[in-house]
């Protein structure tokens, strides 16, 4: 008997022993990860924002459809946050606030008078005011592995009768107890009892959200004592408010495809379209009621079941004083008001961009869960506009949906990526074209070839003749290179320009060799082209493999008159705390010489005015003033147009996966969606401005030698001064004649 008595007693250490070695892990547990899970938050992304003043270039309609996408409610007369009213030309908002990295916006209610095309009046409370931002779209967020999002909220910003409700529903007696009920205990154990198995929980809010920290759903025995201690010892540490605003962070309430939404301040988004302090009763009710199961009262899919237990949260929020009994009753009179449960990241081709350059300065563990909030310039009006221009040419061009595209649409100004469409459906994610679909890049490094050549003006201007004739280039393996013309035609002598807007394959063949290899090489390099390049001749017709982003880091070094500018998708980071942690100030870097680049503007401007690009006009007004270029590979595998106006720049791309043919070049394809998109969205034309040593003369545009106004073939050129013919046709200048889309630039501002 003694002997059995020291053995139980030693057991009895020993299980005592476990329990506290058991007990003091799952309090380092809670004590060493409760902060970080608190705010283990994903990034939010944002758009830029909608800045209104006088005088800015925004019709009524594009306003409207700006406060549609922030989800603000259109109402008779406008009373709270997030509501607008239209009464003719003036628009009446409520705005709901915003912290940018750079201040605080409040909200505020405000006046807009719109003219046919822009804001002509902005007031608030009777006084003038300067601008008013809107608050920036959240297109997307970057959540961490697991594919979980959240909002996050502090307690104070939740309406009182929402956490009246859940406790009148989860845990009445949440403030009294430490951490568990014996009550819901003794309740749930009978009940197990009676089906025989595990059914239900008697769970607390606060056992409830150690389970979703740190247990599996699991029922079993032994992980519902583990949720017990866990949830006295979170109690021990914690006080209530920070408990249920964690629980209110938390708790899982539907799925948005293999994004899983966590808390009510994003559940009032998917669900509602609505900040969570917008909701109305009826809409807090049912979110309340959706915790006991949120795929089964799915209001979307089940809306009686789901109606049923909304009903039943106000029936019950009214027996606990919550609210009253008329009020109860006007709420349960209402419509579910669920939303289009519009998903955050439906631009998939910009946020895979946004990843990729935070990857450069972010670990994923880091911004993935540090619930930092990212700025860029992505501009939702423009990604709209590019993606029906898409949609419109593909489906005129190809209704059998098997040709695939992208875009990619920068300000020229700074080279802010604003709209991308990365395929043919532009709101599906998978395979990026814009960023990684690698094609022979055809004509549209044909530029950089005669860029290289016109910092030569010693050697070379737009009037020096090129021979576009046959040629044979042989290869260090015995392969020779005999590049033709897309119109099998050779053209003889013609002048540089009229070479490049006309797209000869034979003169830019005989240039590029002409000019040397490495030449054409360092010119790409200095345009912004990062990647290795092949250095075979066919490279100055389009060889080697290029997405749309990469020729639109060349074709923005051209658009700013040879100043490479880093294309930009981040304007600002800043943490939960509100600290900046990095602002993306514009890099510029002289990199060609402006002399050149003014001239080979003339010549992309003749592209479309004259040359294969010519069909832009078919879009656009003739006085819109646009430069560009287009591009056609081997059998018209590839579709391309790279161009610009004075404020947008964008390339456009047109192929198959399978690298079959396409039936297009780029004038009848890419071109296509490229104008169609401009014509909506560029709101500067092109305008004239000639640097400092640059002059112009008249030219023979047969021969190349000067000649007078008036006379035949007369042509005005820009030259680098110095550089112009020193040969005359000798014919002297007559009356002016007629004038050509050159010598009407001249009437233009600055750009």
């Amino acid at each position: 008997m003694n002997r059995l008595l020291s053995f139980l007693r030693k057991l009895a250490l020993v299980l005592v022993a476990v329990f506290l070695v058991g007990l003091f892990y799952l309090n380092a547990l809670i004590t060493d990860t409760f902060e970080s899970k608190r705010y283990a938050l994903p990034a939010q992304v944002f758009a830029r924002p909608l800045e209104l003043f006088v005088g800015a270039r925004l019709p009524q309609a594009a306003v409207l459809g700006e406060l549609e996408r922030l989800g603000y409610r259109r109402v008779s007369r406008v009373r709270d946050r997030g509501e607008y009213e239209v009464v003719g030309n003036r628009v009446r908002l409520h705005s709901r606030g915003f912290v940018f990295p750079d201040g605080r916006e409040p909200a505020r209610m405000a006046t807009l008078e719109f003219s046919s095309a822009s804001l002509q009046g902005l007031s608030s409370a009777g006084a003038e005011l300067d601008i008013l931002r809107l608050e920036p779209l959240q297109m997307g967020g970057i959540y961490p592995a697991h594919g979980e999002d959240r909002l996050l909220l502090r307690l104070e910003e939740v309406p009182d009768t929402l956490q009246g409700g859940l406790l009148a529903i989860e845990d009445r007696n949440f403030y009294s107890h430490l951490g568990f009920s014996p009550t819901g205990i003794v309740r749930a154990a009978l009940g197990n009892m009676r089906s025989g198995r595990v059914v239900a929980g008697g769970s607390t809010i606060t056992q409830q959200l150690v389970k979703n920290y740190y247990l599996s759903s699991e029922r079993t025995l032994r992980r519902k004592l583990i949720e017990l201690f866990m949830a006295m010892l979170m109690e021990l540490h914690y006080d209530k408010p920070e408990i249920l605003e964690s629980y209110m962070n938390e708790v899982y309430l539907g799925q948005d495809g293999p994004r899983a939404i966590h808390g009510f301040a994003l559940a009032a988004h998917h669900y509602f379209d609505s900040p969570l302090e917008e909701l109305g009763l009826h809409q807090q009710a049912l979110l309340i009621g959706m915790i006991r199961g949120p795929s089964f009262y799915n209001p979307q899919r089940n809306p009686a079941r789901a109606r049923e237990r909304r009903d039943l949260v106000l029936q019950v929020m009214a027996e606990q004083g919550v609210i009253n009994e008329e009020q109860a009753v006007v709420a349960q009179a209402m419509p579910l008001s669920v939303g289009g449960s519009r998903r955050s990241d439906t631009f998939p081709a910009y946020l895979d961009l946004v990843r990729r350059h935070l990857t450069e300065q972010y670990r994923k563990e880091d911004y993935a869960t540090a619930g930092l909030r990212i700025f860029t310039p992505f501009d939702p009006r423009l990604q709209e506009q590019l993606e029906l221009s898409t949609t419109r040419i593909m489906d005129a061009l190809n209704p059998a949906g098997d040709l695939q595209t992208a875009s990619v649409v920068t300000r020229t100004v700074n080279g802010e990526v604003v709209a991308i469409v990365g395929g043919r459906k532009p709101r599906t994610t998978g395979f990026n074209r814009a960023l990684d679909a690698r094609r022979p890049a055809g004509s549209l490094l044909k530029p950089a070839v005669y860029l290289a050549a016109l910092e030569q003006p010693e050697a070379y201007t737009l009037a020096t003749p090129l021979d576009d004739s046959t040629l044979r280039v042989a290869g260090p393996n015995g392969d020779v290179w005999a590049p033709r013309n897309f119109d099998r035609e050779s053209h003889g002598d013609v002048l540089l320009h009229r070479a490049l807007a006309k797209s000869y394959n034979q003169a830019t063949a005989r240039l590029g060799m002409d000019i040397g290899l490495p030449a054409v090489v360092d010119m790409l390099q200095r345009l912004g082209l990062r990647q290795d390049v092949p250095r075979v001749p066919s490279l100055v017709l389009g060889a080697g493999e290029y997405s749309p982003l990469m020729m639109a880091r060349v074709y923005q070094t051209i658009a700013v008159d040879g100043t490479r500018t880093p294309l930009r998708s981040i304007l600002s980071i800043v943490n939960r705390r509100g600290e900046i942690l990095r602002n993306n100030i514009t890099e510029y870097e002289r990199a060609v010489d402006p002399r050149a680049i003014h001239l080979l503007h003339y010549a992309l401007r003749e592209v479309v005015r004259e040359g294969t690009g010519r069909g832009v006009y078919r879009s656009l007004a003739e006085d819109f003033h646009v430069a560009g270029k287009t591009g056609t590979t081997n059998d018209g595998r590839d579709s391309w147009f790279a161009g610009f106006s004075g404020d947008l720049l964008a390339v456009t791309w047109i192929g198959r996966d399978n690298n079959n043919a396409t039936g297009l070049t780029g004038s009848s394809g890419a071109l296509r969606i490229w104008a169609d998109f401009m014509a909506q969205a560029a709101t500067r034309p092109l305008s004239y401005r000639m640097p400092a040593g640059v002059e112009l003369h008249r030219v023979d545009d047969r021969s190349g030698e000067l000649t007078g106004e008036g006379c035949a073939n007369a042509r005005l050129l820009p030259f680098i001064t110095g550089s112009q013919p020193v040969r005359s046709t000798g014919c002297a200048p007559k009356s002016e004649g007629i004038r050509g889309w050159f010598e009407k630039l001249f009437g233009g501002g600055d750009r």
